[in-house]
């Protein structure tokens, strides 16, 4: 059983022997791709030399070729793994696809005992993703996480090979990044669900986050959450409400109550403001402008603001992202939204949205959704959703979440995190894993390559690996965790 999560596309394990790694060198096209993997291999406990007299080290080989990889994928993330007669070759179209080799190269090490080296077993892998979006949505708001949190969460989707964190910024609660224009709305960061001390990023902030993920190949995405979930603005500008009075700060969890006034002349350059900051510094292609949960206000009303912030997301050059509501407005070819919550009755209008050359990211809040509760008696987590334990974020497919969507129109899949009872890194990594792993392999595995009895002894497997990085997770009876 070779604990590899998310599965291949292709795994041949062969009866050569394992090759022994007492240490590794990096043989990489570019400086900055081998320190890459060296940090991948050091990971799973395996020295990394530099000397090339060193006899111990055997040479992690990487390759840059257009055949590498599965039959027939065109995706750049295509790679090849080989490892066999003491030697380990990777081979991809592009180096995205050779880090996925080394994180699959990772998982396969095998730890040596009482004073063994490590080894790896000889096999063949052949690998490409399912799907181009696997992401994960993470909301900063209700409670805070800092960039070292932030580096921490990239560096644990990365190793599921996932390419999308999408950060959730403001909300009614508080407001996570900078705005050079508005800076007033610093003065909404230091408050979070409970009360006490938060925090926001700074365009620096930011701009590192940003070059630590592209680095790993994780493309960050900005959400302002608008025209609903603003509390924290109209707290700071008073001008942004109905009769321009401040409101109070809010440190509670309920939803639905703020709003934007689409009439009101502050409104508009409010929202060119905050979208034009986020997209200029912004290096990923997309922006996401929210849309959820506005519960006060008209049809038509709401359509508008769809059509307005689509619309200066597009001249700033971004592609814009809404969650599902956005199909009640005009949406353009190529907007992303993101579907969360099943609403039988909205089925006709995304497939009518599809139609119009909208694409959806599925993100189901009763598989997807990482903060509902394992069980009824978790201690951590929300429950509107139902209970959602391991095996439900494994079982379930894209394609068949919205009754009548064409195939076509799903662009990927993301796991999805809220903070309203999280408040430290241990809470949040416990709620991801193992949970993530089964959404991962969701977005990458075909559905007929998939097996809940391989995972969830792939998942046991891992365990040691997650307890290494400092990882915790949380140890659900449904898998047969190691003593």
């Amino acid at each position: 059983m070779l604990p590899l999560i998310p599965w291949p596309t292709e795994v041949t394990a062969t009866d050569a022997p394992a090759v022994v790694v007492p240490a590794v060198r990096v043989d990489a096209p570019d400086p900055a791709l081998a320190r890459l993997v060296a940090e991948q291999v050091e990971a799973a406990g395996v020295p990394v030399s530099d000397d090339v007299t060193d006899a111990r080290a055997v040479t992690v080989t990487l390759r840059l070729d257009p055949a590498a990889g599965s039959a027939g994928a065109e995706t750049d993330e295509r790679y090849t793994l080989r490892v066999a007669d003491g030697e380990i070759l990777a081979t991809a179209a592009a180096p995205v696809g050779l880090l996925h080799a080394a994180r699959t190269l990772r998982q396969l090490v095998v730890p040596g005992t009482d004073g063994a080296a490590a080894a790896v077993p000889a096999v063949v892998v052949h690998d490409a993703p399912r799907y181009a979006w696997r992401g994960l949505s993470l909301d900063v708001v209700r409670h805070w996480f800092g960039p070292e949190d932030l580096r921490a969460v990239v560096d644990l989707a990365a190793s599921f090979k996932l390419r999308v964190l999408h950060l959730h910024l403001t909300d009614d609660q508080g407001w996570r990044i900078e705005i050079p224009s508005r800076p007033e709305l610093e003065k909404a960061s230091d408050n979070q669900v409970g009360g006490g001390s938060a925090g926001y990023l700074t365009v620096e902030d930011y701009t590192a986050l940003q070059d630590y993920a592209a680095q790993r190949y994780v493309t960050i995405v900005p959400e302002f959450d608008m025209p609903g979930h603003v509390n924290a603005a109209t707290h700071v500008y008073g001008a942004l409400t109905s009769d321009g009075v401040a409101t109070d700060a809010y440190d509670g969890i309920e939803v639905g109550f703020s709003r934007l006034w689409f009439d009101n002349p502050a409104t508009e350059p409010f929202l060119r403001d905050v979208i034009g900051d986020l997209a200029r510094t912004t290096r990923g292609p997309w922006v996401h402008v929210g849309g959820d949960e506005v519960l006060t206000m008209e049809r038509e009303e709401f359509a508008r603001f769809v059509e307005l912030a689509q619309r200066i997301v597009r001249e700033h050059g971004k592609t814009p992202i809404f969650w599902q509501e956005g199909s009640r407005g005009p949406v353009e070819p190529g907007t992303l939204l993101q579907y969360w919550e099943p609403k039988g009755e909205e089925f006709d209008r995304f497939v009518a949205a599809a139609d119009a050359g909208a694409r959806f990211i599925m993100s189901p809040g009763n598989h997807a959704y990482l903060d509902m509760k394992y069980t009824p008696e978790h201690p951590l987590g929300l429950e509107w959703a139902g209970h959602v334990e391991l095996r439900d974020s494994y079982d379930w497919e894209p394609t068949t979440v919205i009754d009548g969507l064409p195939t076509s129109s799903v662009e990927g899949v993301s796991a999805a995190i809220w903070t309203e009872t999280l408040t430290t890194r241990d809470e949040l990594f416990s709620m991801l894993l193992p949970r993530l792993g089964a959404v991962a392999e969701v977005a990458w595995t075909a559905a007929e390559r998939k097996d809940w009895e391989s995972f969830a002894a792939r998942t046991a497997a891992s365990a040691p690996a997650w307890r290494a990085s400092g990882w915790a997770f949380h140890p659900t009876p449904q898998v047969a965790w190691p003593e």
